[in-house]
């Protein structure tokens, strides 16, 4: 026999009928269907199901939206010529004083499958098919309550809102975004071995090498007579001959050809300044039409002096990394307070109007609206092979130790290495002597190539810098002078090589020699050159850098870093051989560790926290639109005002030659050639 609630026992017509509409059934046929149908109002009292479960199953539902779709149903039903029944009445919540509905008692199903002989009259099931049915229920269910989203939904109408948010602060979407146009804008290039140079280029080089975007990188050409004050070994003739220069650089650091176009803007190099000042509107020298996204390295040094339109109006999301402090160079000069608080205002100003977003390197720099601090730079993987070098040979070493055997075998090593590189260095001085002899033009400059050292640390302090007083050398000698009087510098003095050049460089050799300082100057120097890997100290003093360079580069190199108590080394401060000090006692401590200990070889996740691919990532995360740049400081309808208006007075007083001239910028910087003309 059929279970309760198998619709094998019905006939055909009730079987595709809702059972939750079905008050009674039969047998026979139609006929007994319409004289049920006929005492519907008399029966439906007694009909209702009395337990939830019962209703369940039945499907009984209340409520006039239920009672719309059951009359609409016995409509078709009379159409096709089958009697409806009519309905009981629906009581409204609203209603409270119409009677309850009469209730409706199921049909009685024998055991054996038939139906009860005695059967109350009821409502005649509707002849509605199972597919109209889904559709009333679906129906139903739309106008009784909202469909909750799924996840995915939730996600894309966030999206959509944090889109549109960003729409009325002046940019668009997200630099994840894959097909996205990017224009990284600086101030200085290579060969200039100087932060803003090569920070740039390798986020630039890594972000196209991801290959979700259109990258372009856009730096200043300086004319050959102003190429020897920067760089006066390597002298370019045209920009191309400068960008094969980049490119291989590129390569030869990272391994892998460079993807991003390189674009040239006419600069001038203002010595008082120790600078690059761009000449007319950088923005028309972009070749990239789409004018998508623009990033401004330098956002004030960029705009200090910027003619035409603003960024923000003609790129669709315009990031501005802030690299360099300029206040504690203002404080060193002449005046230095009223300067510095004539600097902080106009970076500020002209930082916020040309940019949606700001990011500081670290909080070593004032405050900015609409900004965010991260460490958006990484290192060449150069630096990080030769840490790994360096920690596999102080393995080695320590085995030798008591291995007679491994220690001959890793000295001859050595000799055989330094043998094969005198040779190559005679080869080439060779070829040079010869194409002189000839008559042939020199070979185009070539960036150094770099062989990791495969040695251990064999050599002790260094410190490597522009030899200018505000990056650090205050600060160094004093240490240096106040260690090697002191009890610790006895037993560990401290002597030091500097590299670099720089303005200040007599004045700074001559203080350190009158002050009997064992520091010996030695020239220019590239931080990945073969003879600074030995060095197993690094240290800086300054207290002027935003994020040193150099330091990020020593760590990476498994040296020990000694720098001060600041803003600027907090993200250093958090690798094992990065020692931090705040007075000179502490400092004393730090040298004699340093001197009399072995570093720890870099792990495998402070590794990746120093590479390019963590800083890309950490950049494209921090130059979108948060909720904090839409809605904090300089996000008012006042600051907007402000903007506007300092944008045009900025923008009128820097057409005009004359007052270029007095601010600063040099007499014919407001217009440039054209592009093609550098």
């Amino acid at each position: 026999g059929a279970e309760e609630g198998d619709d094998s026992s019905f006939p055909p017509a009730a079987a595709d009928a809702d059972v939750g509409d079905t008050a009674g059934a039969d047998e026979g046929t139609a006929e007994s269907h319409r004289e049920g149908g006929a005492k519907s109002h008399e029966a439906a009292a007694g009909d209702a199901p009395t337990t939830p479960k019962e209703g369940a199953r039945r499907g009984w539902r209340r409520g006039s939206r239920r009672s719309a779709s059951r009359e609409a149903s016995a409509n078709r039903s009379e159409a096709e010529g089958v009697a409806a029944a009519p309905e009981p009445a629906s009581v409204s919540p609203e209603s409270p004083d119409q009677p309850e509905p009469a209730s409706v008692s199921p049909a009685s199903v024998s055991p054996e499958g038939g139906s009860s002989s005695s059967l109350e009259p009821g409502p005649v099931a509707s002849a509605v098919t199972p597919a109209q049915e889904r559709r009333d229920a679906g129906a139903d269910s739309l106008t009784a309550r909202p469909r909750r989203r799924s996840a995915g939904e939730t996600g894309f109408f966030k999206n959509r809102q944090r889109e549109d948010d960003a729409s009325m602060n002046g940019s668009n979407g997200s630099l994840r975004d894959p097909g996205r146009s990017v224009a990284i804008v600086t101030t200085a290039s290579l060969p200039w071995m100087t932060g803003t140079a090569v920070n740039p280029l390798l986020r630039a080089a890594y972000l196209a090498r991801r290959g979700l975007h259109e990258v372009t990188l856009v730096v200043p050409w300086l004319t050959p007579a102003e190429q020897k004050m920067v760089h006066p070994n390597v002298i370019f003739d045209t920009p191309e001959e400068q960008g094969e220069y980049i490119n291989k650089w590129v390569k030869e650091r990272c391994g892998f050809e460079p993807k991003m176009k390189l674009d040239f803007y006419p600069g001038r190099y203002a010595t008082d300044k120790y600078s690059i000042i761009p000449v007319g509107d950088v923005s028309e020298y972009i070749s990239d039409g789409r004018h998508d996204v623009a990033v401004l390295e330098e956002p004030e040094h960029l705009n200090w002096y910027h003619v035409g339109s603003r960024w923000s109006d003609k790129f669709r999301h315009v990031v501005g990394v802030v690299h360099t402090n300029y206040l504690e160079y203002a404080r060193l000069e002449e005046h230095g307070a009223v300067k510095e608080a004539a600097m902080r205002f106009v970076n500020s100003w002209v930082s916020r109007v040309h940019c949606h977003k700001i990011i500081k390197l670290s909080d070593a720099v004032q405050d900015f609206p609409r900004s965010e601090t991260v460490n958006i730079h990484g290192v060449s993987p150069v630096f990080l092979e030769v840490g790994r070098r360096k920690a596999f040979a102080t393995a080695a070493a320590t085995a030798a130790e008591n291995d007679p055997d491994s220690a001959a075998a890793s000295a001859m090593g050595r000799t055989v290495n330094n043998l094969i590189r005198s040779f190559g260095a005679k080869r080439d001085r060779r070829r040079s002597e010869e194409r002189a002899r000839e008559g042939k033009p020199p070979p185009a400059p070539e960036p150094e190539k770099i062989r990791p050292s495969t040695e251990v640390f064999s050599k002790g302090c260094y410190f490597l810098g522009k030899v200018v007083w505000g990056k650090g050398f205050n600060e160094l000698l004093r240490r240096v002078e106040e260690h090697n009087t002191s009890e610790a510098g006895v037993a560990h003095p401290l002597k030091l090589d500097v590299f670099g050049t720089g303005e200040d460089f007599d004045d700074v050799t001559t203080s350190a020699r009158q002050k009997g300082l064992p520091l010996e100057f030695k020239g220019r120097m590239d931080h990945a050159s073969e003879s600074m890997h030995d060095y197993k100290v690094f240290i800086n003093p300054s207290l002027s850098d935003v994020v040193a360079t150099t330091t990020a580069e020593a760590l990476a190199m498994g040296k020990y870093v000694i720098c001060a108590k600041h803003p600027s080394n907090e993200f250093f401060s958090t690798f094992p051989n990065c020692m931090v000090y705040e007075n000179p006692e502490q400092f004393s401590q730090c040298v004699k560790k340093a001197l009399s200990t072995d570093p720890t070889p870099l792990s495998a996740k402070d590794r990746y926290r120093l590479s390019w691919e963590a800083a890309t990532d950490r950049f494209l995360d921090a130059a979108d639109i948060k909720e904090e740049q839409m809605r904090g400081p300089g996000t008012g309808l006042g600051d907007k005002l402000g903007e506007t208006l300092f944008a045009a007075v900025h923008g009128a007083a820097a057409k005009h030659e004359k007052m270029r001239g007095v601010l600063g910028a040099g007499q014919g910087t407001g217009r440039g050639p054209k592009a093609g003309e550098l």
